[in-house]
């Protein structure tokens, strides 16, 4: 990898939203991209190598990252974006829906990453982008599952990454708020409803259509993992887009009984 061809980028859940949109970036910044999709008709962007993997199989992955080693012959960026949501209370979904969820979310970025080390520890060097919206930084009434997802890739992205300097490899997060993208509003329900909840599920869900009708465009996170994929020392963690930095502001430094209490404000529950 040099300054005029910054390498070889393999990203996860490419053919849409902010995937889409990072496959593209990197494009246009140089990168030999290669994205995956679900199926055979999810394409990444023009210009983009698109490649089918479900990433919670393992077989997959292989074929995967063999595929990407021997038409480039080396893997330089990783981006973890391949991802599934779930709107409602916490106890509406069973344990399978809830290891289906982390299968994707968690156990996929773990698979995807274990698959590129070897090549990233054989060259001395690599960048691995996870993706972890704030919901994994904040409480997330309704969203209790999901939000449990991103708390486990934040603690897995910071340990990995004190893990892997000694090999010249750095992981980071990119932390986006509300996006308009299809996979806000595309979320999962429960797999075993219970009526007491559908009003607050309700609520929630117009509550994220229309605050990520309101979000920033893919095109911001885009460019935001553009830069933490160049970086010569990378931040542990990008918020991308003003309402992101502005929720890790709070987070950090507002006490906790008030942060709770605008939570829940904003979230229509009793303060």
């Amino acid at each position: 990898m040099s300054k005029t061809k910054p390498g070889v980028a393999l990203v996860t859940g490419a053919s849409s939203g902010i995937g889409y949109a990072t496959a593209k970036a990197l494009l246009k910044a140089g990168y030999a991209v290669f994205g995956t999709g679900l199926r055979a008709e999810e394409k990444a962007p023009e210009g983009v190598t698109s490649l089918i993997c479900d990433v919670t199989d393992d077989a997959a992955v292989a074929e995967l990252v063999e595929q990407v080693l021997a038409a480039a012959g080396r893997i330089d960026l990783l981006v973890n974006n391949a991802g599934v949501g779930l709107i409602g209370g916490a106890e509406e979904s069973s344990i399978a829906q809830a290891k289906a969820l982390f299968d994707v979310n968690v156990f996929g970025t773990m698979r995807v990453t274990n698959a590129v080390l070897p090549t990233m520890r054989q060259q001395g060097a690599g960048r691995i982008v996870n993706m972890s919206p704030v919901m994994g930084l904040i409480p997330a009434p309704y969203n209790a599952i999901y939000s449990a997802s991103k708390h486990a890739i934040e603690g897995y992205s910071e340990s990995l990454d004190h893990e892997l300097r000694t090999f010249g490899i750095r992981v980071t997060l990119v932390e986006p708020s509300y996006t308009d993208t299809p996979f806000e509003v595309n979320k999962s329900t429960p797999d075993q409803p219970l009526s007491i909840y559908d009003a607050a599920r309700k609520q929630n869900v117009a509550f994220m259509i229309k605050s990520c009708e309101k979000g920033d465009p893919p095109e911001v996170v885009a460019e935001t993992v553009l830069k933490a994929a160049s970086a010569a020392t990378p931040d542990r963690r990008y918020p991308a887009g003003k309402m992101a930095r502005q929720v890790r502001m709070l987070r950090r430094f507002v006490p906790e009984a008030a942060f709770d209490k605008s939570l829940r404000k904003q979230a229509g529950l009793p303060v």
